[in-house]
Protein backbone atom coordinates (compact mmCIF):
# COMPACT_ATOMS: atom_id res chain seq x y z
CA UNK A 1 0.00 0.00 0.00
CA UNK A 2 2.49 2.72 0.86
CA UNK A 3 4.78 1.55 -2.40
CA UNK A 4 1.48 1.75 -4.41
CA UNK A 5 1.31 5.33 -2.69
CA UNK A 6 4.97 6.22 -3.19
CA UNK A 7 4.37 5.77 -6.74
CA UNK A 8 1.44 8.38 -7.36
CA UNK A 9 3.47 10.59 -5.35
CA UNK A 10 7.00 10.53 -6.88
CA UNK A 11 6.47 8.31 -10.05
CA UNK A 12 9.62 6.32 -11.42
CA UNK A 13 10.30 7.48 -14.95
CA UNK A 14 12.91 5.68 -16.98
CA UNK A 15 15.82 7.22 -17.49
CA UNK A 16 16.78 5.66 -21.28
CA UNK A 17 12.98 7.40 -22.64
CA UNK A 18 11.15 9.47 -20.39
CA UNK A 19 8.20 7.17 -20.05
CA UNK A 20 6.74 5.46 -16.79
CA UNK A 21 9.04 2.78 -15.49
CA UNK A 22 8.65 -0.24 -13.64
CA UNK A 23 7.80 0.29 -9.65
CA UNK A 24 11.34 0.51 -8.18
CA UNK A 25 13.25 0.38 -11.42
CA UNK A 26 15.12 3.05 -13.71
CA UNK A 27 14.50 1.76 -16.63
CA UNK A 28 11.50 0.24 -18.48
CA UNK A 29 11.63 -3.05 -20.35
CA UNK A 30 11.90 -1.96 -23.65
CA UNK A 31 15.05 0.14 -22.83
CA UNK A 32 16.78 -3.07 -20.75
CA UNK A 33 16.10 -4.99 -23.77
CA UNK A 34 18.06 -2.07 -25.80
CA UNK A 35 21.12 -1.88 -23.59
CA UNK A 36 21.58 -5.52 -23.38
CA UNK A 37 21.96 -5.90 -27.28
CA UNK A 38 25.45 -6.97 -28.19
CA UNK A 39 28.14 -4.21 -28.72
CA UNK A 40 29.81 -3.79 -32.18
CA UNK A 41 33.22 -2.23 -33.20
CA UNK A 42 33.20 1.28 -34.48
CA UNK A 43 35.57 3.55 -36.45
CA UNK A 44 35.98 6.95 -35.53
CA UNK A 45 36.77 9.74 -37.61
CA UNK A 46 40.16 9.69 -36.36
CA UNK A 47 42.92 7.06 -35.78
CA UNK A 48 42.76 5.85 -32.71
CA UNK A 49 45.93 3.07 -32.20
CA UNK A 50 43.04 0.43 -30.56
CA UNK A 51 40.07 -1.19 -31.64
CA UNK A 52 37.17 0.62 -30.56
CA UNK A 53 33.18 -0.77 -29.73
CA UNK A 54 29.96 0.59 -28.74
CA UNK A 55 27.48 -0.72 -26.95
CA UNK A 56 24.80 0.87 -29.20
CA UNK A 57 24.14 4.49 -31.25
CA UNK A 58 23.65 7.29 -29.58
CA UNK A 59 20.23 7.43 -29.46
CA UNK A 60 17.41 6.01 -27.94
CA UNK A 61 18.19 4.06 -24.67
CA UNK A 62 21.63 4.37 -24.97
CA UNK A 63 21.43 8.42 -25.47
CA UNK A 64 19.29 8.44 -22.77
CA UNK A 65 20.78 6.93 -19.97
CA UNK A 66 24.38 8.96 -20.91
CA UNK A 67 22.01 12.27 -20.57
CA UNK A 68 20.60 10.89 -17.51
CA UNK A 69 24.21 9.81 -15.87
CA UNK A 70 26.08 13.45 -17.27
CA UNK A 71 22.91 16.04 -17.17
CA UNK A 72 20.36 15.14 -15.02
CA UNK A 73 22.72 13.60 -12.09
CA UNK A 74 20.75 10.34 -12.32
CA UNK A 75 22.93 8.38 -10.10
CA UNK A 76 20.56 5.57 -9.83
CA UNK A 77 21.36 4.71 -13.58
CA UNK A 78 25.02 4.43 -13.33
CA UNK A 79 25.00 1.10 -11.56
CA UNK A 80 22.87 -0.50 -14.07
CA UNK A 81 24.77 0.94 -16.86
CA UNK A 82 28.19 -0.53 -15.19
CA UNK A 83 25.87 -3.93 -15.17
CA UNK A 84 25.63 -3.51 -18.80
CA UNK A 85 29.43 -2.44 -19.11
CA UNK A 86 30.68 -5.84 -16.96
CA UNK A 87 28.22 -8.08 -19.79
CA UNK A 88 29.12 -6.50 -23.04
CA UNK A 89 33.03 -6.90 -22.04
CA UNK A 90 32.21 -10.27 -21.38
CA UNK A 91 30.71 -11.17 -24.46
CA UNK A 92 33.67 -9.80 -26.16
CA UNK A 93 36.20 -11.46 -24.37
CA UNK A 94 33.52 -14.78 -25.49
CA UNK A 95 33.85 -14.02 -28.76
CA UNK A 96 38.17 -13.67 -28.60
CA UNK A 97 37.45 -9.67 -29.65
CA UNK A 98 39.21 -8.05 -26.33
CA UNK A 99 41.86 -9.24 -23.94
CA UNK A 100 40.05 -11.21 -20.71
CA UNK A 101 40.17 -9.71 -17.66
CA UNK A 102 42.04 -6.45 -18.80
CA UNK A 103 42.15 -3.35 -16.83
CA UNK A 104 39.76 -0.66 -17.03
CA UNK A 105 40.88 2.92 -17.48
CA UNK A 106 38.00 5.75 -17.38
CA UNK A 107 38.59 8.55 -20.13
CA UNK A 108 39.61 11.67 -18.45
CA UNK A 109 36.90 14.32 -17.57
CA UNK A 110 37.58 17.85 -15.97
CA UNK A 111 37.43 17.79 -12.46
CA UNK A 112 34.72 20.62 -12.35
CA UNK A 113 32.45 18.73 -14.35
CA UNK A 114 32.65 15.55 -12.42
CA UNK A 115 31.86 17.83 -9.13
CA UNK A 116 28.45 18.76 -10.82
CA UNK A 117 27.56 15.65 -11.79
CA UNK A 118 27.67 14.26 -8.92
CA UNK A 119 30.96 11.78 -9.30
CA UNK A 120 32.83 11.63 -12.88
CA UNK A 121 30.12 8.86 -14.42
CA UNK A 122 32.39 7.06 -16.87
CA UNK A 123 34.98 6.18 -13.63
CA UNK A 124 31.40 5.04 -11.73
CA UNK A 125 30.56 2.74 -14.38
CA UNK A 126 33.65 1.31 -14.44
CA UNK A 127 33.47 0.68 -11.11
CA UNK A 128 29.93 -0.94 -11.00
CA UNK A 129 31.05 -3.00 -13.53
CA UNK A 130 32.82 -5.01 -10.62
CA UNK A 131 36.33 -4.87 -13.00
CA UNK A 132 39.56 -3.52 -11.90
CA UNK A 133 40.07 0.42 -12.76
CA UNK A 134 43.04 2.19 -12.53
CA UNK A 135 41.65 6.10 -12.75
CA UNK A 136 44.64 7.45 -14.32
CA UNK A 137 43.80 10.35 -16.66
CA UNK A 138 42.83 13.51 -15.85
CA UNK A 139 41.73 16.54 -17.93
CA UNK A 140 43.33 20.20 -17.49
CA UNK A 141 40.22 22.53 -16.18
CA UNK A 142 41.52 24.53 -19.40
CA UNK A 143 39.51 22.56 -21.62
CA UNK A 144 36.58 23.64 -23.64
CA UNK A 145 33.37 21.79 -23.74
CA UNK A 146 33.90 19.63 -27.32
CA UNK A 147 30.18 19.14 -28.02
CA UNK A 148 30.13 21.68 -30.99
CA UNK A 149 34.33 21.05 -32.19
CA UNK A 150 34.75 19.02 -35.08
CA UNK A 151 37.60 16.47 -35.38
CA UNK A 152 40.44 19.24 -36.22
CA UNK A 153 39.45 21.55 -33.65
CA UNK A 154 38.46 18.39 -30.76
CA UNK A 155 42.22 17.39 -31.50
CA UNK A 156 43.67 20.86 -31.26
CA UNK A 157 41.30 21.28 -27.78
CA UNK A 158 43.06 18.14 -26.31
CA UNK A 159 46.59 18.77 -26.92
CA UNK A 160 48.34 18.74 -24.05
CA UNK A 161 45.02 18.41 -22.01
CA UNK A 162 44.97 15.17 -21.29
CA UNK A 163 47.52 13.95 -18.72
CA UNK A 164 48.21 11.41 -16.14
CA UNK A 165 47.14 11.89 -12.50
CA UNK A 166 49.28 12.78 -9.85
CA UNK A 167 51.07 9.35 -7.90
CA UNK A 168 49.52 7.54 -11.26
CA UNK A 169 52.73 5.25 -10.36
CA UNK A 170 51.48 3.58 -7.18
CA UNK A 171 47.95 3.41 -8.92
CA UNK A 172 49.07 1.04 -11.44
CA UNK A 173 51.96 -0.86 -9.48
CA UNK A 174 48.88 -1.40 -6.96
CA UNK A 175 46.68 -2.90 -9.12
CA UNK A 176 49.58 -4.93 -11.18
CA UNK A 177 50.84 -4.46 -14.38
CA UNK A 178 48.32 -5.58 -17.59
CA UNK A 179 46.65 -4.91 -20.89
CA UNK A 180 43.96 -1.88 -20.01
CA UNK A 181 40.48 -1.19 -21.89
CA UNK A 182 40.01 2.41 -22.33
CA UNK A 183 35.83 3.29 -21.49
CA UNK A 184 33.96 6.44 -22.25
CA UNK A 185 31.00 7.18 -22.37
CA UNK A 186 30.57 8.39 -26.27
CA UNK A 187 32.61 8.22 -28.74
CA UNK A 188 31.94 11.25 -31.58
CA UNK A 189 34.96 11.83 -33.61
CA UNK A 190 37.47 9.77 -31.32
CA UNK A 191 39.87 12.78 -30.52
CA UNK A 192 39.56 12.12 -26.63
CA UNK A 193 40.08 8.36 -27.38
CA UNK A 194 43.13 8.90 -29.53
CA UNK A 195 44.33 11.23 -27.10
CA UNK A 196 44.23 9.12 -24.01
CA UNK A 197 45.53 6.08 -25.69
CA UNK A 198 48.29 7.94 -26.65
CA UNK A 199 49.08 9.00 -23.56
CA UNK A 200 48.64 5.72 -21.85
CA UNK A 201 51.16 4.75 -24.31
CA UNK A 202 54.11 6.87 -23.99
CA UNK A 203 53.55 6.20 -20.11
CA UNK A 204 54.03 2.22 -20.51
CA UNK A 205 50.66 0.72 -20.57
CA UNK A 206 49.57 -1.98 -22.51
CA UNK A 207 46.30 -0.38 -24.40
CA UNK A 208 44.41 -3.46 -26.34
CA UNK A 209 41.04 -1.51 -26.62
CA UNK A 210 38.61 0.56 -26.17
CA UNK A 211 35.09 0.44 -25.40
CA UNK A 212 32.29 3.44 -25.41
CA UNK A 213 28.72 3.37 -23.95
CA UNK A 214 27.40 4.71 -27.87
CA UNK A 215 28.70 6.41 -30.65
CA UNK A 216 27.74 9.15 -32.11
Amino acid sequence: MLGEVADLLLPRYCAGCGEPAERWSVLCARCRRLLARPPQRVFPKVTVPAPVFALGPYGGAHRGVVLAMKERRNLAVRKHVGAVLDAALTFLEVRGEIHPDALLVPAPTRAASARERGGDPVSVICKRSGRKVVDVLELAESTTDQSELDAAHRRSNLAGAVRMRRGWEALHTGTGAGPVIVVDDVVTTGATLQTSVEVLLAHGFDVVSCVAVCAA
